[in-house]
């Protein structure tokens, strides 16, 4: 069995610590007002229910399915914009990278740098990315089994990271489909790493809709249930005041009105597990 991963000191956050730990946010950074407008009630609903979150959003939606689908303001300006809406709830803020000078640039502004499921083999991105000294968030890749993050844990560490997190978001399961293994949680974990659960991204359907990508977000409270119910060490939800009108991943997201419940009832839950855990 591998040894106990430390607790990550994240902000205001601790990752680890035996606490409900949350990763939430939009897709996508579509304006400035938007983004301060989410956070303010993204900040009410964890306040509602009693938990404390690392706030999301990209700049970038880089790898869409279509030429012409919307991406955001780009790396500087995003992670500007990110870092004001952090500051102003009082919560971290994270976002992806997708090249090393981006990594550099974002390393400015957030706290936790998140490597795309797409790039998590790409040597030189983790390399940049653990160089900047910032904790690191590796979404595991659709087409990697779980034990295979150690790979990837290893690149990590002998660049000198020693701050990092793995992300489950689901594996791919024939065309235009994910499935989510719970298995794949205490599996990473015995690596000896630390594992959050995304949710909305493992109700995706890749491409499905053609030129976007389709999903199941009603499962995806489902979904995350499961999750903390099998012992992950944290939940990443991303959520949008009108998801049928978002333009980035809206079949995935929660409504903004309905987060505040599902945040009370995964806490309850994690709290049952530990209470029962042997």
């Amino acid at each position: 069995m591998a040894e106990t991963p430390p607790i990550l000191e994240i902000g205001s956050c601790r990752l680890g610590d035996g606490r409900p730990f949350f990763i939430l946010g939009p897709c996508v950074i579509e304006s400035e007002d938007f983004l301060r407008s989410v956070a303010l009630r993204i900040r009410a609903a964890a306040d509602e229910a009693g938990v404390d979150f690392v706030l999301k959003a990209s700049y970038d939606k880089a790898n869409r399915s279509s030429v012409k689908s919307f991406r955001g303001p780009g790396c500087e300006e995003g992670c500007r914009l990110l870092a004001e809406a952090g500051a102003e709830i009082g919560a971290p803020v994270t976002t992806d990278v997708h090249t090393a000078e981006e990594a550099r640039i974002a390393a400015e502004f957030v706290d936790v740098l998140q490597i795309p499921a797409f790039l998590c083999r790409q040597t030189d991105l983790l390399e940049a990315a653990a160089r900047t000294g910032r904790i690191v968030n590796v979404k595991k890749g659709q087409f990697l089994a779980p034990w295979d993050v150690k790979n990837l844990a290893d690149k990590l560490e002998a660049f000198g990271c020693v701050g990092y997190f793995v992300t489950e978001r689901g594996t791919t399961f024939g065309y235009n489909n994910l499935v989510a293994d719970m298995r794949a949680i205490p599996w990473i974990q015995e690596t000896g790493l630390r594992v959050v659960f995304d949710a909305t991204h493992s109700v995706q359907r890749p491409g499905g809709e053609g030129s976007s990508s389709g999903g199941d977000g009603r499962l995806a409270p489902v979904l995350a249930r499961a999750a903390v119910a099998a012992g992950c060490d944290g939940v990443f939800l991303e959520t949008h005041p009108d998801p049928a009108n978002a333009p980035s991943d809206g079949p995935n997201q929660i409504p903004l009105d309905r987060l505040a419940g599902v945040l009370a009832q995964l806490k309850d839950i994690h709290l049952l597990v530990r209470q029962t855990a042997p």
